[in-house]
């Protein structure tokens, strides 16, 4: 199947005010001091970021049902409309059947390991070792180290 053209870029317009809010959420995540001792906090929640709004495709500022089906595809880990209704409950305790920023980011920082958490991970590893590291590593001065 042929790859569909690429829109000009009036896309990236779309999501700003989306982009916007999530950064507001992430400045509530950085305040809060149930994560003040959560290592590379605000590299984290601008990965966070991106990845939420990969997954929001309608741009709603959730991801339901059908968002998380055609993610996991993405990913290469298709599941049934059982263990994706599974997933979302999981992340969102059961109270919600779409994905709020919120609960996407308290699965990803929290100690509780959803499926959705795991694929995530399972992801950004794939990722890491498809990616070659472009040039020395930034050097870290004393002041940076913990």
């Amino acid at each position: 199947a042929m790859a569909a053209p690429r829109r000009p870029s009036g896309g990236g317009l779309r999501r700003a005010p989306q982009d916007g809010r999530l950064e507001e959420i992430n400045k509530e995540f950085l305040c809060d001091p149930k994560f003040s001792n959560e290592k590379d906090l605000e590299e984290k929640l601008a990965v966070f970021k991106e990845k939420y709004m990969e997954f929001d495709l309608n741009n709603k500022g959730e991801i339901d049902l059908m968002s998380v089906k055609r993610m996991m595809e993405k990913l290469g880990a298709p599941k049934t409309h059982l263990e994706l209704k599974k997933m979302i409950s999981e992340v969102t305790g059961g109270v919600s059947d779409t994905i709020s920023y919120q609960d996407f980011v308290n699965v990803m920082l929290g100690k509780r390991s959803a499926v959705l958490k795991l694929v995530m991970m399972f992801e950004g590893k794939a990722n890491e070792s498809n990616r070659k590291p472009s040039g020395p590593p930034p050097e870290r001065d004393i002041a940076s180290l913990p």
